[in-house]
């Protein structure tokens, strides 16, 4: 018996629902069939945002800071829609089927935006010689345009939600091996989802500008459909979860049981509060949010009687394990709030960064390099810092520390550093070009006598930070969420990429409101070389060195691991002592 215990994962079910079988599921090759689809997702989503604002400037005729609001709005609401990917998964449809519906509503969006693209009907006019021959989109031409592109936001949000929590069930956390393999997963799935945004920014991109939009588009459609095939044919190897139910409603049992015994005082000592949960499954209460805590205090009538005997009225009384795993999702929060600035820096990447580019002499030779394919610094530096961090620094600071490389809170503070910095160069390398426009005396000009090469700065820097830091908010909101609401966690972790966008825009509707006038001049000018988009690029750096403080505080002084996580807190070098039972001593003392 224990000799096949081995060989089962206890959590874990296969095809048919038996418990699923370690020789046979899980492990590299099927989550290297789940990473195709994230792969093809990137390329496809990638590839229409770097380049999109060209395409609404130049073919449908919007004004700059117009354009550059529309993709981060695509973006933000691509990456929002997480949060309703998570809760499907979790309440009704599992990771699985979450994925390959999901997967299928992109290709149709895909498939849509290339229609679009191609038909005369859905486009404005060409311009005439001069600015007021331009005519731009009319409702109908941008209504088609967006159920295309919110198709593919709506396709996003469900697979982000759900390929890197499905990705991580196929290694088993209880294994030694499996686990150390699941530690290089987080790196590797950046790498691969990289590669993708590569291919989008150089294929894709010369593809749009040079052979047709509708082309690249429908490549990426026909990748989709390929990506969906691949995924389905390892149906039969893959580990699958048991859904938990919708950790939403649970962390509202939890809230509404605590607010209807608020006038109750936490006299008890912790042995005192309701407790149901298996004991291998339970975790350690903790003093910290003590108001969560009269959830779990027995009453009169929080018992119904049933067929099968008494239980507890979920929306009267919480086990202290139910508590804790809200617990743990609030001390995500801080975290989650203070690295919402690096997304806003790196929508600078794909709008403003490539309308700089469009001005600047792009030639390579023979070869005219185009502006949206800039962002391919951008994608190289990611790649070079998760090589450099996966095969040099992680085995070094094994050998030194014991630990495999830097913890994810480390991560992410080195993340919002380098992207502070990266807006610096931008501000610098603005001015620059502006000095140059200035002394061309023709900011009409199609291209400014000044190499897009100091572009790559703010690139470097910006992607090697994303290295960082997306790796760090994948590994710590996956570790620090309960079993059950790593989903959720994921979709919580994606938000803030989809709040750094509207961000993003809000800013900028800001900026161009308090700096603007009625000819369209101002910081964000319709024409960026009558604008100051240093002034725009300094701005975000102040933000995002204020950000980095609160960062600093919340990291030290809000953040608190659970007792159950002691393993993996140890590895990344954060005390467990804030997160100690109580033991003989009142709730309410400790408190």
């Amino acid at each position: 018996m224990e000799g096949k215990m081995t060989w089962t994962v206890a959590d874990a079910v296969d095809y048919y629902g038996f418990p699923a079988d370690r020789s046979k599921t899980g492990g590299w090759v099927p989550a290297a069939l789940i990473l195709v689809v994230e792969v093809c997702e990137r390329l496809s989503t990638m590839g229409i945002a770097v380049n999109l604002v060209t395409y609404l400037i130049g073919t449908m005729h919007l004004p700059s800071s117009t354009s550059a609001n529309i993709v981060t709005d695509f973006l933000g609401t691509s990456f929002l829609l997480c949060l309703l990917g998570g809760f499907l998964a979790d309440s009704f449809l599992g990771r699985y089927k979450t994925i390959a519906i999901f997967a299928a509503i992109e290709a149709l969006g895909t498939g849509a935006l290339a229609i679009s693209t191609k038909l005369r009907q859905l486009r404005p006019p060409t311009c005439g010689a001069t600015a007021t021959d331009c005519k731009q989109a009319n409702g109908f031409q941008m209504g088609i345009l967006y159920v295309s592109l919110y198709l593919i936001a709506i396709g996003t949000g469900g697979l982000k939600s759900s390929v890197s929590g499905f990705g991580t069930d196929q290694f088993d956390e209880k294994d030694e091996k499996e686990k150390a393999q699941m530690a290089y997963f987080f790196n590797r799935f950046v790498f691969f989802i990289s590669f993708g945004t590569l291919t989008a920014v150089t294929v894709l991109v010369y593809l749009q500008d040079e052979v047709g939009r509708s082309w690249a588009y429908g490549i990426c459609s026909v990748s989709m459909c390929m990506a969906i095939m691949v995924f389905l044919s390892g149906t039969k190897r893959y580990r699958y979860k048991k859904s938990m139910g919708s950790p939403i409603v649970h962390i509202f049992q939890v809230i509404v049981a605590a607010t209807r015994k608020r006038n109750m005082d936490l006299h008890f000592n912790a042995g005192s509060l309701y407790e149901d949960t298996p004991e291998n499954s339970r975790i350690d209460h903790t003093n910290q949010f003590c108001f969560l805590d009269k959830a779990s205090i027995v009453a009169e009538g929080d018992f119904e009687k049933s067929a099968a005997g008494a239980a507890p009225n979920l929306w009267k009384l919480c086990s202290v394990t139910r508590v804790e795993e809200v617990k743990m999702m609030i001390r995500l929060l801080p975290i989650w709030a203070t690295t919402i600035i690096f997304w806003t820096s790196y929508a600078q990447m794909i709008t403003f960064s490539v309308e700089q580019a469009s001005t600047m002499e792009r030639s390579l030779g023979n070869f005219q390099i185009p502006a949206g394919s800039l962002t391919v610094f951008f994608v190289v530096a990611i790649m070079i810092t998760l090589a450099v961090n996966d095969r040099l620094i992680m085995p070094l600071w094994k050998k030194w520390k014991g630990k495999p490389g830097f913890t994810n809170l480390q991560r992410i503070a080195i993340g919002l550093v380098m992207s502070t910095c990266g807006m610096a160069a931008a501000a610098l390398c603005e001015r620059k070009r502006l000095s140059v426009a200035k002394a061309t005396g023709d900011s009409t000009a199609a291209t400014l006598p000044i190499s897009v090469f100091f572009l790559i700065p703010q690139f470097f820097l910006v992607g090697s930070g994303e290295a960082f830091i997306y790796t760090g908010q994948l590994d710590f909101f996956i570790i620090g969420s309960p079993k059950g609401m790593k989903t959720m966690s994921t979709g919580l972790f994606l938000t803030t990429l989809s709040l750094g966008f509207f961000v993003s825009s809000f800013l900028v509707s800001i900026v161009k409101r308090l700096t603007g006038s009625k000819d369209g001049e101002g910081w964000l000018a319709d024409d960026i070389n009558h604008g100051r988009l240093d002034c725009f690029y300094g701005l975000l750096a102040v933000l995002g060195s204020i950000n980095f403080v609160v960062y600093l505080v919340c990291a030290a002084c809000w953040y608190r691991p659970t007792k159950t996580k002691s393993a993996d807190l140890h590895e990344m070098g954060i005390s467990t002592s804030t997160s100690t039972a109580v033991n003989g001593s009142s709730i309410e003392e400790n408190c």
